[in-house]
Order: structure tokens, then sequence, then C-alpha cells
């Protein structure tokens, strides 16, 4: 009973103009909420406004779901005074005739031909008036107006069979930052597109814009190439392939919600599958034991080892014809084209690698990447003159080989290193997608899952004052610990950068590499956690006057968890439900200021 009740207090509250319930995530960048009590709506909302049919088909999902879920937030962040009553059915009704039944929204989009590509205004504005019967939405484009619809969502909740607007409410609204997104990786355990079009729902709802789809790696290839249909023969079965329709599925449920799908093909690292069937020749150490004793010999960071041998000229058709069939596919202007964790040792063992260094006493291996470096890019820019290339930062930063020089339109994606990559990669002049495995990774910490590994052969620790592996050690997770949502939240990735160099940090992208992640676990992991990056890059991490508001995402995010539950999308829990009804009697701090 104590859930109704808070609900009910709460409520009479909101009826004499004291508090709200709601707490929309993100949080908007200017909300102001009125006084003058609820506002209720009628269960068929007229949608007046473009015919666009991405943006009414968008209207007709936010509605119905509002109308289906007849959402309310499980607690508010206003105190709550104990003995306060009921709210009676005459103040109700009185509250609903003396102002009105909201009955339409009104919706203005000055262009609805604007594609949904990088750097797309995504502004809108959310105003329901205290007198009037309408919602007046206004946004620049269509994904603007998408960003609308999802706002509304959290804000309109349902209270004793009636839907209302806790109060009058004006919202001005635009991202911090053009890229916020995720990384899914269909590679090393295949994801359905069923689970695909889960995760698009869940950055739907918290406004992230781009899907970073990892496709290939060493371990499968799942993606149907038409001019190689043989490099499926690595899927894990026929049954775990992505057609040109699954493809187009994916990218068509994207745009509907206002997501970019942009797609990676690892090259020339983490390169076996797929490739070796199109030839074997153009694959370096794929037959090799990719890990000993010595690191010094391992030909790969992780099972099963493969690089496309780039010192073989056939390499640059094949990568060049791949290239060009996965671009037609996709609709964004942005591809990835991998680059990272190349390993020297695995190029040792190529013939074509070896006679290529032999020529020139002065090459190396750094001089060999850079001549892939200078031979791929044009390559791929002629296939199509609107891509725009996005590498791993590795191929500019690594200790292992890296080139020396890469092209400024270049994207960089930041993993490495944290806030010093950042701002090589800046003050380089490229632009950078932060990425970083210290605060983003939501893949780390779950242990090793390599197997025959004798550290974990560890009865007790003998000196308890120095972690070990197996004792409050990594446990075999390189990226431990396991990132919580205030790591990701907390995170200023800015920092210490000079104001040019902050221009070109486009925003952050959340990887969940797979290997321990398939159909069963993905939202599991990705959910609420991507929730905490998704406000990071819309609106920040801090307020006004500068104070971090990390203590009051918490219950922003714990009723966003039950959001997604609610939505269908399994996202885990964060802490008991406790603390969800309880404000703040879970935090480790009485001063609420502790975090700066």
């Amino acid at each position: 009973m104590r859930f109704f009740h808070l609900t009910a207090l709460a409520y009479l509250l909101v009826e004499r103009g004291h508090a709200v319930q709601v707490n929309p995530l993100p949080a908007p960048r200017e909300i102001e909420w009125g006084t003058s009590g609820p506002r209720y709506l009628d269960w068929h909302v007229r949608f007046n406004g473009p015919g666009d049919h991405t943006i009414q088909a968008a209207w007709r999902r936010a509605w119905n779901t509002i109308t289906r879920l007849r959402w309310t937030p499980a607690v508010t962040e206003a105190p709550i005074p104990t003995f306060a009553p009921f709210p009676s059915d005459n103040e109700k009704r009185d509250a609903l005739h003396s102002r009105g039944t909201v009955r339409n929204v009104n919706v203005k989009v000055d262009d609805t031909d604007t594609e949904l590509q990088h750097g797309v205004d995504e502004s809108y504005t959310l105003q329901i008036s205290e007198d009037s019967d309408k919602i007046e939405i206004t946004a620049k484009t269509t994904w603007g107006a998408l960003h609308a619809f999802t706002t509304l969502q959290q804000i309109v909740i349902a209270h004793h069979g009636q839907l209302l607007v806790e109060q009058p409410v004006k919202i001005t609204d635009s991202p911090l930052y053009s890229v916020r997104g995720v990384m899914v990786d269909t590679a090393r355990n295949f994801i359905s597109v069923r689970k695909i079009f889960e995760q698009i729902d869940g950055m739907a709802l918290s406004k992230l814009n781009m899907l970073h789809w990892h496709l290939s790696d060493t371990q499968s290839w799942p993606l149907e190439v038409r001019s190689y249909p043989q490099m499926t023969k690595d899927a894990y079965s026929h049954r775990e392939t992505l057609s040109p329709h699954d493809v187009r599925q994916v990218i068509e449920y994207g745009r509907a919600r206002g997501v970019r799908v942009v797609p990676e093909i690892s090259m020339p690292s983490h390169s076996a599958s797929g490739w070796k069937q199109v030839d074997p020749d153009i694959v370096a150490c794929e037959d090799s034991w990719w890990s000993n004793d010595v690191w010094e010999k391992h030909t790969s960071v992780e099972p099963n080892p493969g690089q496309l041998d780039i010192a073989n000229d056939k390499t640059y058709h094949v990568a060049e014809t791949v290239y060009r069939d996965v671009s037609r596919l996709f609709t964004d202007h942005w591809f990835h084209i991998g680059g990272d964790e190349l390993r020297t040792n695995c190029y040792k063992t190529s013939k074509h690698v070896r006679a290529w260094l032999q020529e020139d006493s002065s090459r190396t291996f750094d001089s060999l990447l850079q001549h892939w470096v200078d031979k791929i890019v044009p390559r791929l820019k002629k296939v199509n003159k609107n891509h725009r290339l996005i590498m791993w930062e590795d191929i500019l930063l690594s200790q292992v080989m890296h080139a020396d020089e890469l092209p400024k339109d270049v994207i960089m994606q930041a993993w490495n290193g944290g806030l010093s990559h950042i701002k090589n990669l800046t003050s380089r002049g490229h632009d950078v997608i932060v990425s970083s495995a210290d605060f983003m990774y939501l893949d780390c910490g779950y242990g090793g899952w390599v197997g025959n590994d004798p550290r974990y052969n560890e009865m007790e620790n003998p000196d308890p004052s120095k972690p070990t592996f197996n004792y409050l050690g990594p446990g075999g997770s390189w990226c431990a610990p396991y990132k919580t949502w205030q790591r990701i939240y907390d995170y200023d990735f800015t920092d210490g950068l000079t104001d040019d160099e902050k221009k070109r940090v486009l925003g952050a992208v959340a990887p969940l590499w797979s290997e321990q992640v398939d159909d069963v676990v993905i939202s599991y992991k990705m959910w609420p956690r991507a929730a905490a990056l998704a406000e990071l890059v819309w609106s920040g991490n801090v307020d006004k006057n500068g104070q971090k508001r990390t203590t009051l995402m918490t219950q922003r995010i714990l009723n966003f968890r039950e959001y997604l539950v609610a939505n269908g999308i399994p996202a885990a829990p964060l802490q008991p439900k406790y603390c969800l009804q309880h404000p703040h009697h879970c935090d480790l701090f009485y001063n609420q200021t502790a975090v700066v």
C-alpha cells in the first residue's frame, strides 16, 4: 500500500501546485513548470501537423504507448507530508472543468525533407499552457519532432482513470552533441534483428541517435555480400546471417525512430572469417596459435587470429569490393573501417610482408601501416565521395604499429588512454568520437572468457595488501571494473581541452562488445547504463551552476529503468526497490553536494 499512498499524496501536491512526479530522461536543457495545477488530456488527442509519414507514424506510436502503458512514475523527488489526505473526486472534477481538457496536439516542423545524417537539427519546443486545449510542438526538422514525442511520453501520466500532465509546462530542448550512440557487435556472438530493434527502441526513448553496428570480426562473418556470397560460410550457422533485407529493416526501423545506423567492417585487423573464404592468401596468420606464455609471440589480442595482408596487392581489390557492396546497403554518410589492435607478430608470418620489408631497409611495420592508409583511403573515397570514414584511434596512436599521417577528414574513435588520447587526436586536427574504455565500455568487468587459464587456480591471496589476478584484481577483464552508470555519467571527456579542441569532439558512443553477449543478455547489459550516456551527451552532467547533478540523476535513471521495462526492454535493476521508493536513502554521503 505504501506505493499507492505515496502516489496519491504526490498527486495532491500537484493539484495544489507544489510538485511534479515526472523526471524525464534525458533531462531537457530547459524546462519550466507552472503552478496552476494539472492539465488533463483526452484519451483521443487529435494530431494536427505535417502530412509526413515518419512524423505521423511516430505520433501514433507515442500516443499508443501513452494510452496503453498509463504510466505513473514510482517516486517523486519532492518531500511528501506524512498525513496529507487523498484528493477527492470533486476536487479532480472541478480542476478538469475549470481549465478544460487538452484535446489536440499541434505539430509545426519547418523542414520535413532533411535527411537523418550527422549534424541534423534535433531541437524542439513543447508547451502545454494553463488555459489552452492544445499541446504545442515546434521543431526545425522531423527528427526534433520525434524527440518531442518521446519527451511527451514520459511527462504524461495516468491517475485514477485520467491522463494528465502535472502542471502547465514549457520545454526548450536540443542536444549538446550530435553523436550520441551505442555500439552493437554481431560478430563475436550473433545478435538477431529482433534484439537490434529492441536496442533501437531504448535509444529512441533516451534520445540516442547513432547505432554503431560492428558487423564483422575474426570469429564470424554474418553479413551477405553480393560479390562474395561465400563469405557467409564463416557465419556461425545459416540462421545466424544478415541478409540485405535484414539490413534494410534495421535501417528503416532506426530512421523511423531518429536513429542513424553506421556500419563497421573491421580491417585490416580483426579480419579472418569471411575474407579467407574469398582468398586465403589475403589473410595473414589465420592458421597460427593466437596466444602463449610469452606476450611478444602473440599474433592476436584474442582468439582467433587473422589480419588482412596489407603487403599483398590482391587485398586492396577485395577490400574495395566488399566496401562497395556493403556501403550500398547503408544510407548513412559515415562508414567505419576499423583499424584497431594490429599485431606485428601476425605479419611476421606473411611471406608478402617479409618480402615488402626486405625491399627497402628503411621500411618498418609503421611504414607498412602507412602503406595501407595511403592505398586504401583513396580507393574507398573514390567508391563513394559522400562517405566519411571512421577509424579506431590505434591507426595513429598504437605503440605496436601506427601510421604517421592520416587525412584530417577521417574521424577518430578514441577508446584507449582516456583524456590524454582525446587531446592528442583533437590537437592533431581530427574530429573525435569518445568511446573511452575506462568509462564507457559496457562489456567490462565480467571476467575472463578464454579457457585453460591457470591464473584462476588460486585458493587464497598470499598478500592481502596486493591484489592478484583472482583476488581484488581484474579477474580476467582487461578493462575491469564494471562500468556503473555513475562511472559513465560523471565522465567529463572534454576536460583539459582548448576551446578549439572541444569543438572537434563530436560526441560519444558506448560500445558493447559481444564476446559474452548474445540475445539473452544484450538488453540487460546495455540498459539502463546506456541511458546515463544519453543524458551526458544530450544535456550534460552539471546544472546551471556547474554542480554535478549525479545525485539528482539517481531517481531519474531509476524511474527510467522502470519505464524501459514497461516498454518491453529488459533493463537491469540498479538498486534495491527500497532505494527507488525512498529517494536518497541509499546515497553513500548524507551531503548532497559530495559529487563535484
